[in-house]
Order: structure tokens, then C-alpha cells, then sequence
């Protein structure tokens, strides 16, 4: 008799479930089933910048970069509709006094085969004749990095995870879970009960709400991330993708020979999301934020000063307590997996989050080590010590894409 096949339940329908379930059916786990409560994506995916880089901070965090950017690479050629634009790569700058924290972590990168050149000021201006950057101001680039248009990503995401045999239920909410012993064996939701061999949470900033019935809680808070995009230039710029810290938010190209622009808000408070019902709809950025920020940035993209804007979007950013994600399986709940708190990373992180769940749940482990991202690593008195407090924007760990 043949065993009865196997069920992954996928909780959230962004970038991250979409493409853990994606990866578990190329790899013909069994049933893959997606359960999303709003639309594909409606969440933070949707609202992301789409910014690439392989040069973070950590070994863990650079090896799985390497393979979200090699997943990008083969997606663009599979995935009809996609196309990840590498053509620029991705530019971070630094301030004279930020870039010695930075430069420390080059032998990492040379340890882990990650490409970078560094660039002077001079050198970022003659490259990319469109950017100012100031005298003493230094460039890491990433010729690997680029971007992405979220928008046409999750579109070719969840086709392809369609063709290739995962099952979409939107909306569908869950309400509770469902036990096998003291093993996780799905969830109820608003459309049913879903047995599942394992489930997996991909449900980023809900994901306080949606696992405190299983008595889990997470060091992980949420900040809101503002996004412009503007009309059309009359002239389209040749830009990288741009992580400019210095100037408290980003640039790159988006399409139609459009800008996007981002923008932290330092000083305003953490968002706790303390229901599942919670909507991004119901955020707003300050009043004259988008203005401030246009002329903070003009400085650095002097073709931002004259632009017009055509669309203003509000979403959250999470973060751990150490500022690394937190990634696999809970030990507090046999059966359970999570991927979660990417800082402003999760659209970067996406392929190969998904990629290694699908390897974990399938295979038993992945083939790169995750203990650094680990939920087990938090103990629960530091959680409820960092989750009773407060933390403003700008004390946050600070990690951009």
C-alpha cells in the first residue's frame, strides 16, 4: 500500500510563503497548500522596495544571499513576466565615520566569495554621473545586486507555484490549530480545517498575533517603512539600486523611467501588530514626510527635486532583537516552522528563505546552517524583556535591504 501523501500547510501569501510553498513543489513534496487571509502579497511583499545585496553583515546572512542571488538570475529566466534588473548592481554608501565598521567585514566577503569593489566618492560620480555624493563618502558596490518590481515578482511567483501544483486559498484565515499529541497537524481556518504534516509560518509582521495561541512569542518588532513612486522622467536615469543610509532612506529606477524612493521615520515608535485582523491600509506617514525626504535626497539625486509623485505607500519593516531573521523549525512545537523579522530584507531574502525551508521540511535539513537564525536561540525571559519595551526607529539594528 502507498503511504498517503504528504501535506505542507504555507501560512501567508508574500514573497516568502509563495516561495516556500513554490520550492516544495518543484521538489514534489506532496500537497502544498497556501492559505492567505487578505491577497497575494497585500502585506508587506507588495510594498517592498525590492532591493538586492549580497553584502550584509554576518556569514549566514551573506551565504544565503548568494543564493537568493543566484535564485534571482535562474527565476528571471523561467518565470514569464519577471525580470530581476542587475544591470547597475546595487551601490550602499557610507559616511567617513560609518565605513570602518564596514570595511571590517571585506574579509568576509572575500571568505565567502561575495563580489564587491569599493568605490570613492569620485569614483561613484564618474560610474553614475546622476548621483552626488560627497567628498570623503564611500561606495561599496555589489555588481550581483540589483532589484526587482514586487508587483511582477509575486504575479510569476505564485503562477509558477500554481503550474507546478500548490494550491492558493485567498482569503482564508486562520482560527485555530489542530494537534496530533503534542505534534502541530494543521490549522482551522475561515474556509475549513487543513491537516498538514508540517506547517510553516510565513506571516511576517502577524506573525505576534498568529502564534500566541500556541503560547510562542517572538523578539521581533515592527516599524513603519514609508515608499514613493514618481511620474515619469522625461529622461530615464542610469542608476543602481542605491542603499543610502546616510540620507535615512534608498533610491533606485522602477519602471517607466520612474524613481523609487524610501524613507525611515527614526524617531517614531515601533508598531505592534496585536491583532490578526490588522490592515496596513490603516498606517499613514507623517504629514510632510514625503516632501522632507524629497529634498533630503535631491541632495544625493538631484533629478529628484523636480519630480512629481503618482504613488505613496505605507508598510512594516521587522526586526529581531539582534537584528538577524529568524528561520526554522520550533522546538517548543513539533511541526512548526517559521520565516520571519528579514529587517527590510524579506523581498531580498525571499529565494532562498524559501529554498532552505523546502529543503528542511523535505530532506530533513538545509544544505546551508541556519543555527544563527534560529528560533530556539531567544530565551524567553529576554523576549518578554525586549518585547515590554519601547523602541523608537532609530535604536533599532539598523539593516537595510
Amino acid at each position: 500500500m502507498n503511504p498517503a501523501p504528504r501535506t505542507a500547510l504555507i501560512i501567508g501569501g508574500g514573497v516568502t510563503g509563495l516561495s516556500t510553498a513554490y520550492h516544495l513543489a518543484k521538489r514534489g513534496y506532496g500537497r502544498v497548500i497556501v492559505v492567505e487571509k487578505e491577497g497575494l502579497g497585500a502585506g508587506s511583499s507588495r510594498r517592498a522596495a525590492g532591493i538586492t545585496t549580497g553584502l550584509l553583515w554576518s556569514e549566514t546572512g551573506v551565504r544565503a544571499r548568494k543564493i537568493s542571488l543566484q535564485l534571482f538570475r535562474e527565476l528571471s529566466r523561467t518565470l514569464p513576466g519577471y525580470h530581476y534588473h542587475a544591470e547597475e548592481g546595487c551601490l550602499n554608501l557610507f559616511t567617513p565615520e560609518a565605513w570602518p565598521a564596514r570595511a571590517a567585514l571585506l574579509p568576509l566577503y572575500d571568505r565567502c566569495g561575495a563580489a564587491y569593489a569599493v568605490l570613492t566618492a569620485g569614483e561613484v560620480q564618474s560610474r553614475w554621473p546622476d548621483l552626488r555624493v560627497p567628498d570623503g563618502f564611500v561606495g561599496l558596490h555589489d555588481p550581483m545586486g540589483g532589484y526587482s518590481e514586487p508587483p511582477d515578482y509575486l504575479c510569476a511567483l505564485a503562477k509558477a507555484a500554481v503550474a507546478a501544483g500548490v494550491e492558493i486559498r485567498v482569503p482564508a484565515q486562520v482560527t485555530g490549530w489542530i494537534f496530533d499529541g503534542t505534534r502541530l497537524a494543521g490549522a482551522t481556518t475561515t474556509t475549513g480545517p487543513i491537516h498538514a504534516d508540517v506547517v510553516v509560518s510565513a506571516a511576517y509582521a502577524w506573525t505576534g498575533p498568529l502564534l500566541q495561541g500556541l503560547g510562542l512569542s517572538f523578539p521581533v518588532k515592527a516599524f513603519v517603512h514609508q515608499r514613493y513612486l514618481s511620474t515619469p522622467l522625461k529622461t530615464p536615469l542610469r542608476l543602481p539600486a542605491v542603499n543610502a543610509d546616510p540620507w535615512g532612506g534608498y533610491v533606485r529606477p522602477a519602471a517607466g523611467g520612474r524613481i523609487l524612493m524610501g524613507v525611515e521615520t527614526a524617531d517614531r515608535n515601533e508598531h505592534r501588530v496585536t491583532s490578526a485582523d490588522f490592515r496596513l491600509e490603516a498606517l499613514a506617514a507623517p504629514e510632510g514626510l514625503r516632501e522632507r525626504a524629497q529634498a533630503q535626497l535631491a541632495s544625493l539625486l538631484p533629478a529628484l527635486a523636480g519630480v512629481g509623485w503618482e504613488q505613496d505607500e505605507v508598510g512594516l519593516i521587522c526586526f529581531s532583537m539582534d537584528g538577524e531573521p529568524v528561520v526554522g523549525p520550533v522546538s517548543a512545537v513539533p511541526g512548526l516552522f517559521v520565516g520571519t523579522a528579514f529587517h527590510s530584507g524579506g523581498f531580498s531574502y525571499n529565494p532562498a528563505v524559501g529554498w532552505l525551508l523546502a529543503e528542511w521540511v523535505h530532506e530533513g535539513r538545509p544544505s546551508l546552517d541556519l543555527a544563527a537564525f534560529s528560533p530556539d536561540r531567544f530565551t524567553a525571559a529576554a523576549s518578554a524583556d525586549y518585547l515590554a519595551t519601547t523602541v523608537p526607529q532609530r535604536l533599532a539594528v539598523r539593516r537595510r535591504h
